[in-house]
């Protein structure tokens, strides 16, 4: 809901520090680095190290933005978007397993359920992205790109202001996860209705 925004108020800084960016280093390069600062932070959030974890998450975020404004200036590809979209997913289910793994009797069955409402988020985003790719539509108001998706209630910026919160107050893990898991499947049955509108 809020990656609009969020993407208009980044893409232009994100731009500008991509310009800095040696041309021998990929946007591929960039995404894999930050994907693995993301796995640092799981494994921090497994040690109860929250308040490192989080450095670890922004920078994630911080990498995962600029990896895509190197991409826009060397060009885009196939390949970087399928890879980008792999990580990114990986990553916000693995912040998850870490915080089952730091207090599991506490907190299993949240990251659980958790971690079953990112699949429906995940597949209801895909799905779509692979039927409207060839659909004339989508082709004629959008253009050509990488993938063509439907907005949600919560998508990646709201993930991340969860972590946010996971992180600053572990304690109150079970209650965010059980309300941003109910948010997760509002945004799954809003985006089957919204696709059966625009594909019917």
């Amino acid at each position: 809901m809020l990656d609009r925004w969020s993407n208009i108020f980044l893409n232009r800084k994100m731009q500008y520090i991509s310009a800095f960016v040696p041309r021998n280093i990929s946007a591929n390069i960039i995404t894999i680095f930050g994907f693995i600062i993301g796995l640092i932070a799981v494994v921090l959030i497994s040690k109860k190290l929250y308040s490192m974890a989080l450095v670890m998450i922004f920078l994630n975020r911080f990498f995962d933005g600029l990896d895509g404004a190197v991409a826009r200036r060397n060009g885009i590809t196939d390949f970087g978007g399928y890879l980008d979209i792999t990580c990114d997913f990986i990553f916000y289910s693995a912040v998850i397993f870490g915080f089952a793994l730091a207090e599991p009797e506490k907190n299993s069955i949240w990251a659980i359920f958790l971690i079953f409402s990112f699949v429906g988020t995940g597949t209801s985003f895909l799905a779509f992205a692979a039927i409207a790719k060839n659909h004339p539509l989508f082709l004629e108001v959008n253009g050509q790109k990488s993938l063509y998706f439907k907005d949600g209630l919560v998508e990646g910026t709201e993930t991340v202001l969860f972590y946010i919160l996971a992180c600053m107050f572990p304690g109150y893990f079970p209650i965010f996860a059980l309300i941003f898991g109910v948010l997760c499947w509002l945004t799954v049955f809003g985006r089957i209705r919204s696709a059966f509108s625009s594909l019917s």
